[in-house]
């Protein structure tokens, strides 16, 4: 593919979880991977990112936190802005791809929002679909997790996904392994079907 593939992410947990997914799915290789350390710097970095030149393909993944239409509207605004016209009103089920309008110099773009298009959440949700089915460990985290007295619950529930997934991990014969060289280790499954969908939008987004 002529010109640059480039990916925006919310931060190096994501990077090295596309990185660890290409790897296992052997997609290929995404040029740029730049973490932005948080989503309002990624989306304020949309417009400036689509005005470089030779750049083929630009993939943004973030988190739709509590509000996955406010997110994917947060970012359609900013394609929308920049050219775009043909950009739908919800995200697709299996990520979506945007083609650039026809005689235009702009890049085709990929969003994805974590976890899955269709529910609220984070990056470590969609690990969640990626832990083997009937794992009993994680149903232990889960339970730990949720008899935290409340005077001693530290974190939001926003945040019950990672404290989940990293007390999940800190439990295996590795413990604390970050999450792409949990993928690499295999206690998250890269060839489980969330990932199929995911490695699939990257196929489409990057490598057609």
């Amino acid at each position: 593919m002529a010109g640059k593939r480039i990916l925006m992410v919310e931060g190096f947990d994501d990077e090295h979880v596309v990185k660890h997914i290409c790897g296992q799915r052997q997609l290929g290789t995404i040029e740029t991977i730049h973490p932005y350390g948080g989503k309002d710097p990624l989306l304020e970095g949309i417009e400036a990112r689509l005005k470089e030149s030779d750049i083929a393909t630009l993939g943004i993944i973030l988190d739709a936190d509590t509000d996955l239409q406010a997110r994917w509207q947060a970012v359609t605004a900013r394609l929308a802005a920049s050219g775009y016209n043909n950009i739908p009103t919800s995200p697709s089920r299996e990520g979506t791809v945007i083609t650039a309008p026809p005689d235009s110099l702009l890049p085709r773009v990929g969003v994805w929002l974590m976890p899955d298009n269709q529910l609220p959440g984070i990056l470590e949700d969609f690990l969640r679909f990626l832990v083997p089915p009937g794992d009993n460990l994680l149903v232990h985290a889960e339970e730990a997790i949720d008899t935290i007295p409340t005077e001693q619950l530290k974190f939001a529930d926003l945040k019950k996904p990672k404290a989940r997934i990293h007390t999940w991990l800190a439990w295996q014969e590795e413990p604390g392994k970050p999450f792409g060289q949990a993928i690499a280790a295999r206690y998250l499954d890269p060839n489980l079907p969330a990932a199929d969908i995911f490695a699939a939008w990257l196929q489409r987004t990057f490598f057609a």
